[in-house]
């Protein structure tokens, strides 16, 4: 690209119609603007007819890679100020109020004062510089609770102050929740066909039969089918 800046109208014609198929693009802004800037000079571009202007046009977007309406507002620029310059980048930054050594002289105190609570220290800072005259702590004096709290997770903080905490026991109980029994045998558990015989024969044990009675109209009661065998009951008189 240092010499593709001197060609004339023909050429450029010329070089657009043999690169078709092919694709520049400039590798940063401090490079592609200066270019552009000669190559708008060097043609006159704004004393050009409305063919030229657009034939130079391409061949700018054709070698930086430039979208169209992107060189049009770099064309525009170069029009009212004569230069093609890149921008400086300034971004919007609050000014910073506490320093990075109060951030240090912050992590002094907590360690000397084993890491209280942040309007705890909040107020040994206001007192270390109201009471006691110390200027190092006139920024401090005046921070918010909030405010503390965002410098302690700052990382200069952290590697000033190392706060280690012992692992606390766990209070959740073992699996089963019993005492183990080293002298207990091995305990067996009934199998379901076990236990279902056992009720059956408890139900029958306890089965009775009552005298019928006959009611008024002749029935008896209770009923015959939930009558139990005479022999069964000892207590059952014919």
């Amino acid at each position: 690209m240092h010499e593709a800046e001197t060609l004339n109208l023909e050429q450029m014609e010329s070089f657009l119609r043999a690169s078709e198929a092919m694709r520049f693009e400039g590798e940063t802004r401090q490079q592609v603007y200066p270019w552009m800037e000669r190559v708008l000079c060097q043609q006159q571009y704004h004393q050009q007819g409305r063919a030229a202007r657009g034939l130079v046009r391409r061949y700018v977007g054709k070698m930086t890679g430039l979208s169209r309406a992107q060189v049009t507002r770099l064309i525009a620029r170069y029009g009212r100020c004569g230069r093609i310059e890149v921008a400086p980048y300034r971004r919007h930054r609050f000014p910073q109020r506490y320093t990075r050594a109060d951030v240090e002289l912050l992590a002094l105190v907590d360690e000397a004062h084993e890491n209280l609570s942040g309007p705890a220290t909040r107020r040994i800072l206001q007192r270390e510089y109201q009471l006691y005259g110390k200027p190092e702590y006139a920024r401090l004096a005046t921070i918010s609770v909030a405010h503390l709290y965002n410098l302690r997770r700052q990382p200069r903080y952290r590697e000033r102050r190392l706060c280690y905490v012992k692992t606390r026991p766990s209070a959740v109980p073992s699996a089963n929740g019993a005492r183990p029994m080293p002298k207990a045998g091995p305990v067996f558990c009934a199998s379901i066909p076990c236990i279902r015989a056992t009720r059956r024969a408890e139900r029958k044990a306890c089965t009775t039969s009552m005298p019928s009675m006959k009611s008024r109209n002749g029935r008896s009661w209770p009923p015959r089918r939930t009558l139990a065998k005479p022999g069964w009951n000892p207590c059952w008189r014919p």
